[in-house]
């Protein structure tokens, strides 16, 4: 994945700032919450989400992989 300098510079100064203990956890946070923002149900929505679609989406959310950046 290539991200522009500014990006990668904004990053940095977090982990220095102390916010994230590193670039891949930073950038783990801002994906998860773009995903939780445009794809998933906030936690009032899912209550009115049937119990099998419940599970469905746990198990989506749960399944993690490694994402090589290069």
């Amino acid at each position: 994945m290539k991200l522009p300098d500014t990006y990668i510079d904004g990053i940095d100064e977090l982990v220095r700032l102390g916010r994230y203990s590193c670039r891949s956890e930073a950038i783990r946070v801002a994906i998860r919450d773009l995903l939780k923002r445009e794809l998933w149900f906030s936690d009032e929505e899912l209550d009115n989400v049937s119990r099998s679609k419940q599970h469905a989406l746990k198990v989506v959310t749960d399944n993690v992989r490694v994402l090589k950046i290069s």
